[in-house]
């Protein structure tokens, strides 16, 4: 990815049942990848949920949070599937990994 762009860091704790959350989740991934400016997604769960998703810019950012399916998935999971959930806007500057 070209630098530098913008990491939207979503943690969460879900509660009990969470009914539909899957389908939503990943109907939520893929609709991501269809907006201006996606650049891509990495996610993990445990006991806390984390997904980072990676934007060109804050427009872009708040053009997908404005999305009317996204606001649809952003009112179900208040009243459905969170406990809790804190969302970090951050600039990545600078990147490197290793792998093997």
């Amino acid at each position: 990815m070209d630098k530098p762009y913008y990491a939207v860091i979503f943690t969460s704790t879900r509660k009990d049942g969470n009914h539909d959350y899957m389908a939503m989740a990943q109907f939520m991934e893929k609709l991501a990848k269809e907006q201006p400016g996606y650049l891509g997604i990495e996610s993990a769960r445990e006991t806390i949920g984390i997904t980072v998703s990676y934007w060109e810019s804050l427009e872009a950012i708040a053009a997908w949070k404005q999305n009317a399916e996204h606001l649809v998935a952003q009112k179900r999971g208040i009243r459905e599937w969170y406990k809790d959930y804190t969302v970090r806007i951050c600039l990545v500057e600078r990147e490197y990994s290793w792998s093997d």
